[in-house]
């Protein structure tokens, strides 16, 4: 079974910045973490899930909301099996639980780590 653990939140000024990581495991030489395509996705205070970004596996291309282009870089490393959410710049509506996942919806997602922007 295939786990999505993510690390990195806390809480932050605006201005500031964080990494997020997401360590994967469960994967096997058939069906291996850089054979898909990884996500990010958020979900703020009484609201619905919210994709803001996406790694292709095969040529490192990479998708951002509106939201948060040129503010969020996402990254990963297929030797470490993981994926990174580089975050500068952060607003206080930026404050939300942020999730890897396997597809851009979040159902495959992990367990989620806790991001608040506030002064």
């Amino acid at each position: 079974e295939v786990q999505l653990v993510e690390s990195g939140g806390g809480l932050v000024q605006p201005g500031g910045s964080l990494r997020l990581s997401c360590a994967t495991s469960g994967f096997t030489p058939d069906y291996s973490f850089s054979d898909f395509r990884m996500h990010w996705v958020r979900q703020a205070p009484g609201k619905g899930l919210e994709w803001i970004s996406t790694i292709d596996n095969s040529n490192g291309i990479t998708s951002y909301a509106d939201s948060v282009k040129g503010r969020f870089t996402i990254s990963r490393d297929n030797a470490k099996n993981t994926v990174y959410l580089q975050m500068n710049s952060l607003k206080p509506e930026d404050t939300a639980v942020y999730y890897c996942s396997r597809d851009q919806h979040g159902i495959y997602r992990g367990q989620g780590t806790q991001v608040t922007v506030s002064s």
